[in-house]
């Protein structure tokens, strides 16, 4: 009996399920101590996730990339580019080629971002700083630092403002790329050899893998998200601006750290992603409510990611 019981502790103990306990705790706090603001009214809660959508669209691919060993630090950039090309174009042609363009935006600086890290061979950490600094500066001077607008309502019904009832189209999104990218990491070929690659990248070339390949193809998923994020941005904002995306880095990052993805490759969870989005999110609403400035928010998720990837340290030495 007393080894039965070692065994569920053990069980529950499992680094996997601390976003979740996280989640339920800090739920239940707000909820308590903001019972009076309506924190837990279906409205705000439904807000949450509007505002939280491309947090998690960009998780779940961060998610990918750090299956493999990578890291891409360019997210951010990304979604103003694709916004920003996505809206443009939308002013001449029709919304489909927009959406289209935008995406392969996305893709286009995964390709690039994969063949200089696997051709120079050097950290995807520092490959994907300088193509952050790149892309970010080519935002700028497109867009003169102004906002475009977008006036084409399906796309902003379809991207971000429409609803079912109290059901938001951002919310059919999460829903869809969360089993999209589920069955893509856990009931794939390719899904397999991702985490044996971040796993062990020779070992995987021992057996056949083409890591290289592997790890290409995660970043443009990587990449490909973030083009997608910054339609759903453009789609609720109704226009692009070149600051989209901007401060959204290290809630990406502490998201899918903290929902159970390795930093160091071999580990991850494309639910644990979601829901440490949904954590954020949830912790960014209460935090708001409560009084709390934009700086105060800043120093809270930088401690949740600290927690979480020494958490996740002590996991990997076991």
């Amino acid at each position: 009996m007393n080894m039965d019981f070692k065994k569920i502790l053990a069980i529950l103990l499992k680094r996997e399920f601390f976003v979740y306990y996280g989640f339920i705790f800090v739920l239940l706090f707000f909820s308590i101590t903001l019972s009076d603001t309506g924190f837990l009214s279906v409205t705000n809660l439904m807000n949450i996730i509007k505002q939280t959508t491309p947090i998690t669209i960009m998780a779940i691919g961060q998610t990918f990339a750090l299956a493999c060993g990578h890291i891409d630090l360019s997210i951010g950039s990304v979604v103003a580019l694709s916004a920003w090309v996505g809206a443009v174009l939308m002013q001449d042609y029709p919304a489909p080629v927009a959406i289209f363009a935008a995406l392969m935006v996305g893709v286009a600086i995964g390709i690039i971002n994969g063949v200089l890290i696997e051709w120079l061979k050097v950290s995807s950490l520092l490959v994907t700083l300088g193509t952050m600094g790149i892309i970010s500066g080519i935002s700028r001077i497109f867009t003169n630092l102004e906002a475009i607008p977008i006036i084409n309502q399906d796309f902003n019904f379809i991207f971000g403002s429409g609803s079912f009832g109290i059901i938001s189209t951002l919310f059919l999104w999460t829903i869809g790329i969360f089993i999209i990218a589920f069955i893509a990491l856990n009931k794939t070929r390719y899904g397999r050899h991702l985490l044996a690659t971040g796993g062990n990248s020779k070992a995987a070339h021992a057996v056949g893998i083409d890591v290289v390949k592997t790890r290409i193809i995660a970043l443009v998923i990587t990449s490909g998200a973030a083009a997608l994020a910054g339609l759903l941005y453009s789609g609720r904002l109704h226009g692009a601006r070149y600051t989209l995306g901007e401060a959204d880095l290290l809630t990406v990052i502490a998201a899918v750290a903290i929902g159970g993805t390795s930093l160091f490759g071999g580990r991850a969870s494309i639910m644990g992603a979601v829901i440490g989005s949904w954590l954020m999110g949830i912790i960014n609403n209460g935090l708001i409510i409560s009084g709390f400035s934009t700086n105060e928010q800043l120093i809270a998720r930088g401690l949740i990611l600290v927690a979480a990837v020494a958490i996740g340290a002590k996991e990997d030495r076991k």
